[in-house]
């Protein structure tokens, strides 16, 4: 029988520094035997839910984290038998080494990368071997607050070695993430039953614990739920992670950071909609998602040519400001997991076929929640749809980081001004929102003009090119 040793995965950095992650689920279990690559688990950072491949080939010996735990960058999350033979796990695609990541306390170990970032801890260090030490290791001490397990080792001599005694060893058998759970519910543990193997109090101990006291009808004051679980009947709460808390805390930065101008132009686009009738017939365009979205990404991406201070961005460390040669297009996109706003790359050197492709691709891969890091990072102007909600108009919120936002407006059939007499035109309201540290009015005065006269008469591009 070949002889085989245990491999450690720990949670990558999966771009950006973000510093966790949620387990959201397990694709593997304990026991199975995967491959090289083989996605074993899905997790959610601040920005997507990202798949995370088996960085070796071997069989699962222990999963280190449950469904629903907020996991930190380093920290273990599932252990492998592997073939001693099978050497360090291969450096993949996204392998490097985000700014940031070496700097974190035990992480100033050299990393190896794997297929999502950097993970696992060297293992040979290439130091002279240190004289072994002897600890004897005290029961797991919960840090104050946290329900955190933390193990404190006393080094003592060999010959001499006393145990190490915690005020807590007598603490009720629980793991992390059920403790948190107790503390959120403002339970005590030492009251609750276990039914797990050993008298380990599991997640439905908890919740059957607080269900059973709980009071009828309703809430006890400060001891609402986890995961918009509803414990009574007046209110639910649902913890602020993942997608949610990233948007939030981004929009409050640009909020107070940006100094926000918005501006609002009502056009008739009854010519684009014809336009977009007769290219829908049009063999380059057979099989392609057309909308007045499509001709709306086109109009900007031409109108920056003529006003490119609106694809520009705020410097503070270095006090300049750095303007673009280059547009990726940011759309932003309502996810069952909130929004987010991923962009399409080079979206300038694309035509209106290719821009239509992106463009849909982008929308499917945001609603299946499949948007990766990559694809949410590095926008330099966006455009926001509330049209599809039956709005009007509205004053956009920046994107972090960028100096416009368009907000396309729902297209009304209204009476409107024709050729001198009285008509129903197709009407749309655009709103600009921009950085006014970046952007005078006349610049996005202008632009936003630039937008509308294309969407008014399509031909006008002809002129802007």
């Amino acid at each position: 029988m070949s002889a085989t040793m245990i491999k450690e995965f720990r949670l990558p950095d999966l771009g950006e520094g973000l510093t966790e992650s949620e387990i959201l689920s397990w694709k593997v279990d304990v026991g199975d035997t995967v491959s090289l690559n083989q996605v074993i688990a899905e997790v959610e950072t601040a920005k997507a839910v990202v798949e995370l491949p088996s960085p070796f080939a071997g069989v699962i010996k222990e999963l280190h984290e449950q469904p629903g735990s907020v996991v930190e960058v380093g920290k273990p999350l599932v252990s492998f038998e592997v073939p001693d033979d099978a050497g360090t796990p291969p450096s993949g695609p996204a392998g490097r080494m985000p700014a940031g990541l070496g700097e974190r306390g035990a992480e100033t170990q050299k990393r190896e990368p794997n297929l999502v970032g950097y993970g696992a801890v060297v293992e040979g260090s290439g130091r002279p071997a240190r004289r072994p030490r002897t600890f004897s290791v005290a029961p797991l001490v919960e840090s104050a607050g946290t329900g955190i397990p933390l193990v404190e080792p006393a080094e003592t001599n060999p010959a001499e070695t006393k145990p190490v005694h915690a005020a807590t060893a007598d603490r009720p058998r629980s793991t992390p993430p059920v403790r948190k759970l107790a503390k959120d519910l403002h339970l005590d543990l030492t009251q609750v039953p276990g039914s797990g193997p050993g008298g380990l109090i599991t997640r439905e101990d908890v919740l059957g614990f607080s269900r059973d006291h709980d009071e009828p009808d309703a809430v006890r004051p400060g001891a609402p739920v986890v995961s918009g679980t509803r414990l009574g009947e007046r209110e639910t709460r649902t913890p602020i992670k993942g997608v949610r808390k990233y948007t939030a805390a981004a929009m409050v930065k640009s909020a107070f950071t940006a100094p926000h101008a918005t501006e609002f132009l009502t056009v008739d686009v009854t010519p684009s909609l014809d336009l977009l009738a007769k290219l829908k017939g049009g063999r380059d365009f057979a099989g392609l998602k057309l909308t007045p979205l499509t001709l709306a990404a086109k109009a900007v991406l031409v109108a920056l040519r003529r006003n490119p201070a609106l694809n520009s961005h705020w410097d503070e460390e270095r006090q300049e400001i750095v303007t673009y040669n280059y547009v990726n297009l940011g759309i932003a996109a309502a996810t069952p997991r909130g929004l987010t706003v991923p962009n399409i790359k080079d979206a300038d050197t694309m035509q209106l076929p290719q821009l239509a492709q992106a463009l849909t691709a982008l929308a499917e891969t945001a609603r299946a929640g499949k948007t990766t890091p990559a694809e949410l990072s590095g926008g330099t102007i966006s455009i926001t749809n509330i049209g599809v909600f039956g709005i009007d108009a509205g004053t956009p919120i920046l994107n972090p980081g960028e100096a416009a936002i368009l907000g396309l407006g729902a297209v009304r059939t209204l009476p409107w001004e024709y050729r001198g007499e009285v008509a129903l035109r197709q009407v749309i309201t655009l709103s600009l929102s921009f950085d006014h540290r970046l952007v005078d009015g006349e610049q996005g005065s202008r632009f936003l003009a630039d937008v509308g006269a294309i969407l008014a008469e399509p031909g006008m591009v002809l002129t802007m090119v």
